[in-house]
């Protein structure tokens, strides 16, 4: 039943059976075309080939067949086909009925031959057919594809031409384009750089033209500035242009005539202001309040166009940056005329009322004869006039350029009446007052309010700086006076001489102890502060300079009151190089005047009380200048002869003194002493002399006590010659020195661990010398001593000499070295301010 179909139908395009199983429905458009009558049109052509089989034995008539929407289209078509071949064999069997005759029978019998044949090869014909059909429709297809691929062929040939005929446009079109940027660029660069050269024209017309200094007050100068700037920039960044030199030459002649043209119009701006006040002051009289209000806010109202007129100056008064260090800018002479012409304006204004106010000062009672009330008057007002003026500037100009200078001129009138006052003062505390008002209200002050404000302030002290340094010249000055006449050529009187019955009166005095606390505990006499007056004015003999003794230093010798004096007075109000150099002079001079005075002493008291006094007031001394931070070192240059002395020794030992070469060499370079240079402050040299004191004090004391057994060192192996009675006088020395020692230290030292210190580095010097005696006369001499296994501790037999052991301890119970009360006090208590120095001496010393 199938055959056709599967005649019709391709191989590959027949569906092979499926087992049935859910199927998704057909979509719209895969349903059956019905209502297109093309899609029937092959249906229709099936029946005409059966119908008339006799008439045309041939193929049917190819007709192209639109293709089947899907596989249910051939379905329909086949069983339409069979139904048709129904019908025909229904009408087949119908005309067999109908045959009646031979003749009917015969030709439907050969019509059925025919058919029968035609039947059997119905197959192979339709086959062929099909093939004749594909193989016309396939030829058209290669046709069709041909010619298409001939037009495409074509087509990308014709594509490729207008591609390279386009390309080559473009090409041509960019380089059109590049010509036209190319020369654009260059009319716009001729058009700038000529622009550079076409101002000069304009502008030389406008700046020498009449009334050219009207212009300067217009928005258009500045900008006519800024044009030069540019030109002068443009000139000097090419100058392998072939003008550029000249071009540039003539800009800056017009750049100097325009700022020129500022310093006219700022200058007679100026001279109209000032002529207006001074005819204002002249006409009538002004109270300060209305002088105050005319002199700045006259001076107000137009300093913000004429400062930025002078802001086109000062920007223009620059360094290159290449510049030399001590160059000056080009226009900074111009700055510096503005600066002069603001300054003598404002000079002949201010200056004779700050005159007259000085005047009026000097003048009053409170100030006319005392230089600290005048110097704190006046400074006061003129500092209100300096920060007046200061503010008054800033609202004229940029910057601080030429304001302290201006500023110096108004101090000028203040210094001619301070400087003549600072020069014949004759009293040190005034001056030292004057110094210490000028460092602590207005340099110090200055400063931190400079740290609290980060604002640009005034710098007054810079203003002031030269009165402080008046001062302090002549406060050197007074000093070195006072070193010299006080200390130096001091000519001590008898009482300042009378030791050590000016002890005594001293103690008898006072009700406590006065002297110094050398164990650095606070002692009475602690309430001494340097820079505080030390007594009444008036109980010195030179009142002059305002220095009293109180009763705890009245048994200090004159020149070492005067000196910690002075030193606690010029402490902190000069510079500390000159204070160091200055301390280190009058702390010398000191000292030689206390070693002059114990030299005077001696003839008239003791030995002793001379090197008691001497050690004292050293002692005070060192004490005093503790609280100074004197750190200058003085060059102590000196010439050292131990060269020469030690080849004359060496030649003389080698034996060849005599000899020509040696003596040559010894002239050449032994006999050339050696300039030293010791590096020696202050205190290096106190400490120096006061170890030198206290060795010769203990040296001797221990010498008179230890006297008799040197003296037997001397006989030891001579006639005379008695060990037992060198010790005996030893004891009988020791025994009556010990307590004129001891009272003798009362009466000087007030310190009790000092006092024991000294007594026993005494004794130390005592047992030293007994032990030589020991080593050097009884052991040669042979003379029998007490063993130490034979005698109990402390004791020794009367009849022999004792051990170095022994006389240590008998001497320990002599001298009684921190056995007194007081002694055991001071020395048991630790001191109480561990921060102040132990000036005491010790027994190494």
């Amino acid at each position: 039943m199938y055959d056709v179909y599967d005649a019709l139908v391709p191989e590959h395009l027949q569906v092979p059976e499926k087992p049935k199983t859910h199927r998704r429905r057909v979509s719209l458009l895969k349903q059956p075309n019905e209502g297109n009558p093309a899609d029937n049109d092959p249906v229709e052509a099936i029946p005409d080939i059966v119908e008339e089989p006799e008439q045309d034995n041939g193929p049917p008539k190819a007709t192209v067949a639109r293709r089947a929407k899907s596989y249910s289209d051939f379905y329909d078509v086949v069983r339409a086909h069979i139904k048709k071949e129904r019908g025909l064999e229904k009408q087949k069997r119908r005309s067999r009925e109908q045959l009646k005759t031979e003749l009917d029978f015969a030709q439907w019998y050969n019509g059925l031959s025919d058919d029968l044949l035609d039947a059997s090869h119905a197959e192979y014909q339709l086959y062929r057919d099909q093939l004749h059909l594909t193989h016309r429709h396939l030829d058209s297809l290669l046709e069709s594809t041909t010619s298409a691929l001939d037009l495409l062929s074509s087509l990308s040939d014709s594509f490729k031409a207008v591609a390279a005929q386009t390309t080559t446009f473009q090409t041509q079109c960019e380089g059109l384009i590049t010509d036209q940027k190319r020369i654009t660029k260059l009319a716009d660069d001729m058009t700038e750089n000529l622009q550079y050269y076409n101002y000069l024209e304009p502008i030389t017309r406008r700046l020498n033209a009449p009334g050219a200094g009207n212009f300067v007050r217009g928005r258009q100068f500045s900008e006519m500035l800024e044009n030069l700037d540019m030109c002068l920039e443009y000139m000097q960044a090419h100058p392998n242009h072939r003008e550029a030199a000249t071009y540039r030459s003539r800009y800056r002649l017009l750049l100097t005539r325009a700022l020129t043209l500022i310093r006219v119009h700022f200058t007679n701006a100026l001279r109209e202001i000032a002529a207006d006040v001074s005819k204002r002051i002249a006409d009538r009289q002004l109270n300060d309040t209305t002088m105050s209000a005319l002199l700045y806010a006259k001076f107000r109202v137009g300093a913000a166009e004429l400062k930025t007129l002078g802001l086109e100056i000062q920007k223009r008064a620059v360094l290159p940056e290449n510049a030399e260090p001590d160059a000056e800018a080009e226009y900074q002479s111009l700055m510096n005329e503005l600066y002069q012409s603001y300054s003598a304006t404002r000079g002949r204004l201010i200056l004779p009322l700050i005159a007259k106010k000085l005047q009026e000062i000097s003048l009053a009672p409170s100030s006319s004869k005392d230089l600290v009330s005048f110097a704190r008057s006046s400074i006061g007002y003129i500092r209100g006039i300096c920060l007046d003026e200061y503010d008054l500037w800033g609202e004229w100009f940029e910057g601080e350029g030429g304001l302290y200078d201006f500023l110096e001129g108004m101090m000028e009138p203040f210094y001619d009446y301070l400087r003549p006052r600072t020069i014949h003062e004759t009293q040190l505390v005034k001056l030292c007052e004057l110094c210490t008002l000028i460092q602590t209200r207005y340099m110090e002050e200055e400063e931190e309010e400079a740290e609290l404000d980060d604002t640009v302030r005034l710098n007054f002290s810079h203003l002031i700086h030269p009165a402080l340094e008046d001062a302090q010249a002549r406060l050197i000055f007074l000093a070195l006076a006072i070193l010299r006449d006080e200390i130096e050529y001091f000519k001590p009187k008898p009482e300042d001489l009378d030791y050590p019955a000016r002890n005594q009166r001293t103690s008898t005095s006072s009700a406590k102890p006065s002297g110094p606390v050398l164990s650095g505990k606070k002692g009475q006499n602690s309430s001494l502060l340097l820079g505080e007056p030390m007594g009444a004015e008036g109980e010195d003999a030179d009142s002059r300079w305002a220095f009293g003794a109180d009763s705890a230093f009245r048994n200090w010798y004159p020149t070492l009151r005067k000196a910690i004096w002075l030193l606690s007075k010029i402490y902190r109000l000069v510079n500390s190089t000159v204070f160091d150099d200055l301390a280190h002079q009058i702390v010398h001079q000191t000292t030689l005047s206390l070693y002059h005075a114990s030299t005077l002493i001696a003839p008239r008291a003791s030995p002793t009380d001379a090197q008691l006094f001497l050690l004292k007031h050293l002692l005070l001394l060192k004490q005093q200048i503790v609280a100074f931070d004197i750190e200058y070192i003085s060059h102590d240059v000196s010439l050292d002869f131990s060269s020469m002395t030690h080849t004359f020794w060496e030649l003389r030992e080698r034996g060849g003194l005599f000899n020509p070469f040696n003596l040559a060499r010894l002239v050449g370079g032994g006999l050339i002493p050696r300039v030293v240079e010791n590096m020696l402050d202050a205190k290096s040299e106190l400490d120096g002399r006061l170890r030198t004191v206290i060795n010769d004090f203990t040296n001797g004391v221990a010498g008179r006590v230890a006297a008799p057994v040197v003296a037997m060192r001397a006989k030891a192996g001579k006639k005379g010659f008695d060990a037992l009675a060198g010790l005996a006088d030893t004891k009988a020395a020791a025994q009556r020195e010990v307590p004129f020692l001891r009272a003798k230290l009362d009466a000087y030292i007030e310190d009790a661990r000092t006092r024991e210190t000294l007594v026993a580095a005494v004794m130390e010097h005592v047992v030293a010398a007994y032990e030589a005696f020991y080593d050097d006369v009884v052991q040669q001499s042979g003379v029998g001593a007490v063993p130490a296994a034979a005698r109990g501790k402390g004791k020794g037999r009367v009849d022999e000499v004792w051990e170095p052991d022994v006389f240590a301890e008998w001497c320990a119970d002599v001298f009684r070295v921190g056995r007194d009360p007081t002694a055991r006090l001071a020395i048991s208590q630790p001191d109480s301010q561990t921060d102040q120095p132990t000036n005491q001496p010790t027994a190494s010393s």
